[in-house]
C-alpha cells in the first residue's frame, strides 16, 4: 500500500431489468440489498463487508460496468493521488460526496485499457451484516443463495496494457501478481494486486477499449463453489463455465451470467501474493490450461462474450 489505495471498494453494473437483476444478485448470488436512490439504482453488500456497499446496479439500455471504485485510507491520500493522476495525464472529474449514497467524494478517471476508475477516502461504515461486533457468531442466519462473502474483483478486457500497467504500479501503488506472455514477449494479460490476494483486478488485451469480463464474489470452500454450482441449475441460471480451478491463481471456479448478460464469478482458495513475490509467468500456448486448468483447453464463450 505504498501509495495508499487500500482495495477494491465497489463496482457499478448497468443492467437491464432492476427486479430481474435484484433477485439474481440478492436470491441467487446472496447479496444483501442496503439502499435505493433517486436515479433508481440499487446498493447491495456482502454479508462480511463493513461498508455500506460494494455493488450497484443501474437499469440502462445495455449492459456493463460503469466504473470500479477502490478505497484510500483518508482524504490527505485522496488529494495526493488526484494531483498524480492529473500529472501522469489522467482526464479526471470530481464527484461530490452524497452522488452515491452514503459515499464521499470520488476522483473519477479513465484508464488507458478505456474503463473508468475513481477513488474515494470515505464511505458509511455499517458493518458486517447480521453479527455483531462483541462476541460475533460465526456467521449470520437468513442468508441466502451462494451466501457471498465478498465483492472480490473485475476482469476487463482493453487495450494500451503497457499504459494501463505503468498508471497501475507508479500511481496507484499496485503491483503484478501473475501474467500471459505472448511468442513475442508481450504480456497479453496481467493480474494486478494491491494487497495479498491473487488479483484486485485483471486486464486481458482486446483491440476495443472498455470491455468488462466479470465481476467475482468469494466464497469460503470448494464446497461453497459445488453448492453455487448446484444453485445455477435449480434456477436455470445460464452457465458459462465450471465448476472448475484456473491455473492462473488456483482459484476453484464457476462462471455464470446475470439476467441482462453480464457475468459473475463465484471462487474459492486461489494463491496468495506479496509484493516481494516474482510474477508467476504463463505463456500464451498454454492459455487453456491457464484458464481451465481441468479441461486445458479454451471456452471460446469465455474469450468472446463481454459486455
Amino acid at each position: 500500500m505504498k501509495k495508499g489505495v487500500m482495495r477494491p471498494g465497489h463496482v457499478q453494473i448497468r443492467v437491464l431489468d432492476m427486479d430481474k437483476a435484484v433477485e439474481h444478485y440478492c436470491g441467487l448470488v446472496g447479496l444483501i440489498e442496503t439502499d435505493r436512490d433517486e436515479q433508481g439504482r440499487v446498493y447491495l453488500k456482502a454479508w462480511t463487508e463493513v461498508d455500506k456497499f460494494s455493488v450497484v446496479l443501474r437499469q440502462a439500455d445495455e449492459p456493463g460496468m460503469d466504473f470500479m471504485g477502490f478505497k484510500v485510507v483518508d482524504e490527505q491520500t485522496l488529494q495526493g493521488l488526484e494531483q498524480e493522476l492529473r500529472e501522469w495525464g489522467c482526464l479526471v472529474e470530481n464527484i461530490p460526496a452524497g452522488e452515491l449514497n452514503g459515499c464521499g467524494r470520488r476522483v473519477s478517471f479513465q484508464l488507458p485499457s478505456g474503463h473508468t476508475f475513481e477513488l474515494y477516502a470515505e464511505k458509511e461504515y455499517t458493518g458486517k451484516w447480521g453479527i455483531q461486533e462483541i462476541n460475533p457468531e460465526a456467521w449470520p442466519r437468513g442468508l441466502r443463495g451462494m451466501r457471498a462473502v465478498r465483492f472480490d474483483h473485475c476482469l476487463l478486457y482493453g487495450d494500451e496494457l503497457p499504459a494501463t500497467y505503468d498508471l497501475l504500479v507508479n500511481v496507484l501503488g499496485f503491483y503484478l501478481a501473475e501474467q500471459v506472455i505472448d511468442e513475442n514477449g508481450e504480456r497479453v494479460a496481467q493480474f494486478m494486486t494491491l494487497t495479498n490476494k491473487a488479483h484486485d483486478v485483471a486486464f486481458i488485451f482486446s483491440p476495443q477499449k472498455n470491455q468488462f469480463h466479470h465481476a467475482s464474489f468469494f466464497l469460503d470452500t470448494w464446497e461453497d463453489v459445488l453448492r453455487a454450482a448446484d444453485l445455477i441449475s435449480m434456477t436455470d441460471t445460464s452457465i458459462d463455465i465450471g465448476p472448475t480451478r484456473h491455473g492462473l491463481t488456483h482459484g476453484k471456479t464457476i462462471y455464470f451470467f446475470d439476467p441482462s448478460g453480464n457475468r459473475n464469478e463465484v471462487f474459492a482458495g486461489g494463491d496468495y501474493i506479496y509484493p516481494d513475490h516474482k510474477p508467476v509467468t504463463w505463456t500464451a500456448n498454454e492459455l487453456g490450461k491457464a484458464i481451465f486448468y481441468h479441461d486445458r483447453q479454451l471456452n471460446e464463450r469465455f474469450l468472446t462474450v463481454l459486455t
